[in-house]
């Protein structure tokens, strides 16, 4: 599972909307968008927040760790 995929699951799952999250990380809901869509990624210090946020790796967000363990 790539990374846009990781972060809308994880963002629904948690029961958050765009603009919530947006907000946590300070950036437009647009970027949260375009992140889920694959059509830009993150910084890495907003990849290192993100998993904090849910609770999750990196690498389980990056996609290169398939288990779903909590951080």
């Amino acid at each position: 599972m790539k990374f846009a995929e990781r972060l809308k699951e994880q963002r629904i799952k948690h029961g958050y909307n765009q603009q919530y999250v947006a907000n946590y990380m300070r950036v437009s809901q647009v970027s949260i968008s375009n992140w889920e869509r694959g059509l830009k990624e993150p910084s890495y210090q907003a990849l290192v927040d993100l998993s904090q946020l849910f609770g999750k790796s990196t690498d389980y967000m990056l996609g290169f760790d398939e288990k779903n363990e909590e951080k």
